[in-house]
């Protein structure tokens, strides 16, 4: 089930508003041109960041099974076939997981399916390129001093962000998001990440039929994360 922070419509709402400037992003629209793919599927779009800035000269598919963040995504541009299901897909050149998509596979029968299921939508010679965390950064010690944001939200007003770090119980890592609304209104949203290191990725990929062709630091965060491009033979 999709974390509340993308499922609640509240939630949703703000979710822009407190992420990145999403610099991060510019590196996929190199690696869409590099590869000459045309037909796109952003696979855990999210509020579709991503898949708007692909849309218009190229067949883009955003598929997120958390609704209330599809609504979000809609609103922003009509040139993106968002879906909250699989239903009928397939054939497409390229697969990308931006974010943290790729480490909310928890289970390792979980993650396996998701990439047989990816190798599916795929044409022969297509490719999935994610990022995933390394976690000999341990990035989680500094997720332990994150201090609060408090943001103005257009249309909502005045919202206070609170992060927490609950667990480290490698490979998997917990943390709780806390939003405070102007209103007085609280909502909490808990997250675990799975943190797989190379030679597990590598097997795990290997074991979905996927040939790795490079694997790359990702160029806004170079020591935190890799982007790893997959070709299906």
């Amino acid at each position: 089930m999709p974390d509340q922070k993308f499922a609640h419509p509240r939630l949703a709402a703000v979710y822009d508003t407190f992420d990145s400037d999403r610099g991060d992003l510019d590196a996929y629209l190199d690696i869409v041109d590099e590869l000459g793919a045309h037909r796109i599927l952003d696979y855990g779009c999210g509020t579709g960041s991503l898949a708007v800035r692909l849309a218009g000269t190229r067949d883009v598919t955003g598929y997120d099974p958390a609704a209330a963040s599809l609504d979000i995504a809609r609103g922003k541009s009509p040139h993106v076939d968002w879906r909250g299901d699989l239903d009928g897909l397939s054939d497409f050149d390229l697969v990308l997981m931006t974010g943290n998509v790729a480490q909310v596979f928890l289970t390792d029968d979980d993650w396996a399916h998701t990439l047989t299921t990816v190798s599916g939508l795929l044409r022969p010679g297509g490719f999935l390129v994610f990022e995933t965390r390394r976690p000999e950064y341990r990035i989680w010690d500094e997720w332990a001093h994150r201090k609060p944001q408090t943001r103005e939200v257009p249309g909502i007003g005045t919202v206070e962000h609170h992060f927490q770090l609950t667990d480290v119980r490698l490979p998997l890592v917990s943390f709780r998001d806390t939003y405070t609304f102007g209103d007085g209104e609280v909502l909490t949203s808990d997250s675990t990440l799975r943190f797989r290191d190379r030679n597990e990725l590598d097997a795990d990929l290997t074991a979905a039929g996927f040939h790795i062709v490079d694997v790359r630091q990702a160029p806004d965060r170079p020591a935190q994360q890799r982007v790893l491009l997959c070709e299906k033979p």
